[in-house]
């Protein structure tokens, strides 16, 4: 009895050691962390941090603290479509703001722009679209506007995600329209080919500073996509019967770039979430995202409506993004925003916050529409915010703490920081 009561006395000894190394081995207060389990307090983040950075805090709200429950952190990108056409100096604005908000990944389009077409930034250098005279003649002034964004942009640690083409201007009467009409390009197998030939042409730009081709262009290039919010225009039934054509110009992506060029493939979402989770999209092989669009459809901006499609990618070893969604800036429904009047500004900021938040807390990666290099000008279905314009600050603070948010997904290979 007494060599047992022994032996326990030895044993609560090591164990009240060991409780006491274990603690004494963790970080302390306001000391440098990547996350919580690290920290005595067990509370690592950016709250009362006076320079941004993840420290040990002592009394941090739970909803600050960083978790490594995913595979690694999550993160925050926003649009600019026109972001070829801007001067150096905003892009140099654009890009060091979105840098202190924590930006990893700017998306931008190839189509052709003007001054009017812009949200009111000047001054502006207007570019053609990339095939304007006729298909299969290729006038890259737009590719080698955007060989210098990507300098500037990977200069702040910022990638881009290209877009090759939108629907938007296949529905404005384009010359792919002129040639075959809307459903005809989705339809036509010479539509689809004079298209594919337009993809390779794009990945084989041969970046005008670095001597190399855009396909090998890892550092400075997130993912390419074939096309923004592909059939939109035709309805969910026609999408749902055409889900083919998205994997089919996927499958021409990677032929080009390979299986192994550190640059992801992803669609360009759709008008809403369920209609942007096509199921043959989740089969595809050569399809490493699968990207949503989404503006507020009651329910879609929220974690529990993110979940089951989460879980389908990871089951389909997909990754999933919120590649649009915003928050509008009149006081109508959010998606139906082409108008109407001012909504109160705490409203906006708490939507903002709100939706951005669940978002994350779903482990999916999200990209604003849009943050300007100007002050908003409110123009017809407003969901842009100007850097240091109204619901900017909110803005900022909201995509910088989205990296204190769990991934699904471990990201770090294909992002600068």
């Amino acid at each position: 009895m007494r060599a047992a009561v022994y032996v326990f006395g030895v044993l609560a000894l090591f164990a009240i050691c060991l409780v006491a190394t274990s603690q004494a081995q963790k970080l302390p207060d306001w000391a440098f962390c990547t996350t919580s389990s690290q920290c005595q307090d067990n509370c690592c983040s950016k709250q009362y941090s006076n320079d941004g950075k993840l420290k040990c805090t002592p009394g941090g709200s739970p909803n600050q603290c960083v978790h490594s429950g995913g595979k690694g952190h999550s993160w925050a990108g926003s649009n600019l479509y026109y972001a070829a056409g801007l001067t150096f100096s905003e892009q140099e604005y654009l890009f060091s703001n979105l840098r202190r908000s924590g930006v990893r990944v700017l998306r931008v389009w190839l189509d052709g722009q003007t001054q009017g077409s812009t949200k009111n930034t000047k001054p502006f250098r207007g570019y053609p679209d990339l095939e304007h005279s006729s298909i299969g003649q290729y006038d890259d002034t737009v590719l080698n506007y955007l060989d210098a964004v990507m300098i500037e942009a990977h200069r702040y640690g910022i990638k881009l995600l290209i877009s090759m083409y939108s629907f938007n201007a296949l529905d404005n009467h384009d010359i792919y329209s002129r040639a075959y009409g809307v459903s005809g390009f989705y339809e036509r197998s010479d539509a689809q080919s004079a298209f594919d030939n337009r993809i390779r042409h794009v990945l084989n730009h041969q970046h005008s500073t670095l001597k190399q081709p855009w396909k090998v262009l890892k550092d400075y290039i997130f993912a390419f996509e074939a096309q923004n919010e592909a059939m939109i225009g035709l309805g969910q039934g026609y999408i749902a019967s055409h889900q083919g054509w998205q994997c089919d110009r996927a499958n021409t992506i990677r032929s080009v770039i390979g299986s192994n060029s550190g640059i992801l493939i992803t669609t360009g979402g759709e008008s809403w979430l369920e209609e942007s989770m096509q199921p043959d999209f989740f089969s595809c092989p050569s399809l490493d995202i699968i990207a949503i669009h989404a503006y507020g459809l009651p329910g879609d901006l929220t974690t529990d409506r993110l979940m089951p499609y989460v879980n389908k990618a990871l089951a389909s070893g997909k990754r999933l993004i919120v590649q649009e969604w915003g928050a509008c800036y009149f006081n109508t429904d959010n998606n139906n925003c082409p108008s109407g009047g001012v909504l109160n500004r705490s409203t906006r900021d708490s939507n903002i916050r709100n939706w951005a938040d669940a978002i994350s807390a779903a482990g999916v990666p999200w990209m604003y529409w849009q943050i300007l290099p100007n002050n908003d000008p409110h123009y017809g279905t407003d969901y842009e915010i100007g850097i240091n314009d109204v619901n900017w600050s909110t803005w900022s603070e909201v995509a910088n703490n989205t990296q204190n948010y769990s991934s699904h997904w471990d990201w770090s290979p294909y992002l600068l920081y």
